[in-house]
């Protein structure tokens, strides 16, 4: 028993000393590699703890024999066993982080054009989910299969893995199908880490990304929290799909008199005195004139979604206020007339005279007709007639 203490004392000793002397040399080299500083600052503790219960698991085994007198060695070889397994999974999840890790380094994502990046990490932090759960899950199972009453037990659930499967499908599709969807939005590019979405009527960003559910950040600081089959089931806006910069409205509802190319070169002047404006779109359009208004719509552009919607405001703010200042005669108004009984302009009031009596069979004039008076009237008069003789029912 003495010795076997001494042995595993003395093989801990050594291993920690290797990994230790291996940290410091990783870390000196790593000054110019990122793999490198990733492994000494991610991997070291779980290789430190990895190598030292091996070792320790080496000692006793090697120190200690078959005989029947120390009914012990079985249940700490055993236990030492369960700890290598999970370390070793905790060491193999950390050297994939540490892969996932440097690949997103290559990759900035706090430039203007980021969509590729973006989508690179999007992947990546889908990955990394899907084998942290996969080294879990087989960990797991070689720790169960240790045991023997799980090894015997194992025969008969594989014997039966067909039912099981197909319980299991049932029960959890829900849950898997919104795994899948996950997986599709990742490697799909339909949506990705910091995209600018529209949802449910809100306007936000997707801040996490899972396996089974999506947050977007509203606007307002708000959390709204959907499964991902909502982004492979129902329609939402992508503003960022394809690149950051978009297109904004800002529409006016002002007076027939409004001076539209000064309004215009109003609204050039405000895009170019502030630093939300990209300098690609700036436009004043007239899109409707009827109802006793005039519609304009001012279209300009900016680099991303927050910077747009500042600047659409300031947009109305400014042209809102030229058009108090400088055009009020432009501001929505509503017309009154007053009629002369005794004036002769020809939109005045003045006493209807009796109609002149025509006989009551005289024929409608031929453009008050809509099926008639004219060949496309007729045409249009025998579309809409029913069949020339009666069906017969008892045919």
């Amino acid at each position: 028993m003495f010795w076997t203490v001494v042995a595993t004392l003395g093989a801990a000793a050594v291993a920690f000393a290797v990994v230790q002397v291996a940290h410091l040399v990783v870390r000196r080299l790593g000054r110019r590699s990122t793999l490198l500083t990733e492994l000494s600052d991610h991997a070291h503790r779980p290789f430190l703890v990895a190598a030292t219960t091996l070792a320790v698991a080496l000692g006793v085994r090697f120190s200690t024999g078959y005989a029947t007198g120390e009914p012990w060695r079985q249940t700490v070889l055993h236990l030492l066993t369960l700890a290598i397994i999970g370390t070793v999974a905790w060491l193999v999840a950390s050297l994939l982080l540490v892969s996932e890790d440097t690949a997103l380094a290559r990759f900035r994502v706090d430039v203007p054009d980021n969509r590729q990046a973006r989508r690179i990490k999007t992947q990546i932090v889908m990955l990394r989910r899907v084998t942290i759960a996969v080294i879990v899950v087989l960990a797991v199972g070689a720790g169960l299969m240790t045991f023997p009453s799980v090894r015997g037990v194992g025969a008969s659930v594989l014997a039966s893995a067909g039912v099981i499967g197909v319980v299991a499908a049932l029960a959890a599709q829900s849950l898997l199908g919104n795994v899948f969807a996950g997986l599709q939005l990742a490697f799909s590019d339909a949506v990705r880490l910091d995209d600018v979405v529209v949802v449910e009527g809100e306007w936000g960003r997707i801040e996490e990304l899972t396996l089974s559910y999506v947050v977007v950040q509203i606007w307002d600081d708000r959390r709204l929290i959907l499964p991902t089959s909502y982004f492979t089931t129902k329609p939402f806006q992508n503003w960022t799909r394809t690149r950051s910069a978009v297109l904004g409205t800002a529409e006016f509802e002002v007076d027939w008199s409004v001076p539209v190319q000064a309004m215009r070169e109003e609204l050039r002047t405000v895009c170019e005195g502030t630093e939300l404006w990209d300098g690609r779109v700036c436009v004043l359009q007239v899109t409707d004139a009827v109802g006793g208004v005039v519609k304009l719509r001012a279209l300009v552009s900016a680099a991303d979604a927050p910077s747009l919607w500042d600047l659409r405001c300031l947009v109305r703010e400014q042209l809102v206020n030229w058009l108090r200042d400088r055009q009020p005669t432009a501001l929505p108004r509503m017309r009154t007339e007053v009629g002369d009984a005794g004036g002769d302009l020809p939109w005045q009031w003045v006493r209807p005279r009796r109609p002149a009596r025509r006989p009551a069979d005289a024929e409608a004039p031929d453009d008050a007709r809509v099926f008639g008076g004219s060949d496309d009237g007729d045409a249009r008069g025998h579309a809409f007639v029913g069949p020339e003789e009666p069906v017969d029912a008892t045919r």
